[in-house]
């Protein structure tokens, strides 16, 4: 069986490294689903680790629907994956009514070249899953990754085994969410191939707690992407040079 690690840091993608894993997702941010490395972990893992490296290609939280200055982003990112000599990209862009965004997909994936190309959990927000299988499949999409449209990967396993049958030899469907040593057989008995979990454990590095929080929970909600405001900073700049 296939195990994916999803990896937050250098530590994480080692310690998959030294536990006989077979390849990582490269990310950071795991609070809020995953962000795209910077270029300097990346360039780590690849020169120090021998271990295959898919990289998650999404530039913010909030949600998947990008705007041109985003995509141009995510595209700059791909071609660096591929100038770095990376094994796969995780990506993938919905509309706002929650449908695959076929034609920013399609450019992804093309971008991608050679290397395999995973569709990541966006798929969970889609309305019509079966729908949305038979698409990837169309543009040639290597895998889905997916909790079968539940919190957790176990409480989906209904919905995945019926992607899983759907898709046979045409696309991958991959199990992750909530994956762990108490529940990793079942996906083994019930015929997936590959696994995604991140195996994390928390580690508490302050002797002393701050007096305020760098987390703002304002920002935790899904669909709130945050930007500067040309109108804003015009008002603070007009009163502080009066």
């Amino acid at each position: 069986m296939i195990l994916e690690i999803c990896a937050n840091s250098f530590e994480s993608a080692l310690a998959a490294q030294e536990a006989g894993a077979h390849r990582i997702e490269l990310c950071t941010e795991l609070s809020v689903g995953g962000l795209t490395p910077s270029f300097g972990l990346l360039e780590k893992v690849l020169v120090e680790l021998t271990i295959p490296v898919h990289v998650l290609i999404r530039p913010r939280s909030g949600n998947f629907s990008y705007t041109e200055t985003e995509l141009d982003v995510m595209l700059r990112d791909i071609e660096t994956c591929k100038e770095l000599g990376c094994d796969g990209i995780v990506s993938g862009a919905l509309t706002k009514d929650l449908t695959l965004d076929l034609e920013i997909t399609k450019l992804l994936k093309e971008t991608s070249g050679n290397m395999e190309f995973t569709f990541h959990r966006a798929f969970d927000w889609v309305q019509d899953p079966l729908e949305a299988l038979e698409q990837l499949i169309a543009l040639k999409v290597t895998r889905i990754l997916t909790s079968g449209q539940k919190t957790s990967a176990i409480e989906g396993i209904a919905l995945l085994n019926k992607l899983k049958d759907k898709a046979g030899n045409a696309i991958q469907i991959m199990p992750g969410g909530g994956i762990h040593a108490g529940n990793c057989i079942q996906f083994k008995e019930a015929g997936f191939k590959t696994l995604h979990f991140s195996a994390t454990k928390k580690v508490q590095t302050l002797e002393k707690q701050p007096r305020i929080s760098m987390h703002n929970s304002l920002l935790f909600k899904e669909g709130i992407v945050a930007t500067s405001s040309v109108k804003k900073i015009k008002e603070i700049e007009s009163l502080l040079t009066k």
